[in-house]
């Protein structure tokens, strides 16, 4: 080997690593993420919650003959009790399909980012309440 080689090979080995700048833009993209998190968090909680409202009002009228005054009723009280505030239960839209009713929660969250930037998350939870 050439004495050029090894001394070529030994400058590579000292130079490895990251630059200060490098290290700040990376912590940078990496927050800029976890903030991202941060803000989106919540929403996808209240959306939760409305999953829950839906799917048990699926689980308690499924095959029992409910009218659509009485699922109205339930998603109504499952909302106060939830705390469901982005949404209210006159949003959430009961109509008749063959063989029972369909509910179906569909609406959108605008959940502020930073400066004029914001995420918009569009949400459908749907199910089919048999009679």
């Amino acid at each position: 080997m050439s004495l050029n080689y090894l001394e070529k090979w030994r400058n590579k080995r000292q130079q490895a690593g990251m630059t200060t700048l490098g290290l700040i833009i990376l912590v940078l993209f990496v927050g800029l993420f976890a903030f991202a998190g941060i803000r989106l968090t919540p929403v996808y909680l209240n959306y939760m919650k409305v999953v829950g409202v839906v799917d048990g009002v699926e689980t308690e009228f499924d095959g029992t003959g409910a009218s659509r005054g009485a699922i109205r009723t339930s998603i109504s009280r499952r909302f106060d009790i939830e705390s469901v505030s982005i949404i209210t239960a006159k949003d959430v839209k009961v109509t008749t399909v063959d063989g029972g009713f369909e509910v179906a929660a569909t609406y959108s969250h605008k959940a502020p980012f930073m400066a004029n930037i914001s995420f918009v998350v569009d949400f459908d939870k749907r199910v089919l309440v048999r009679r």
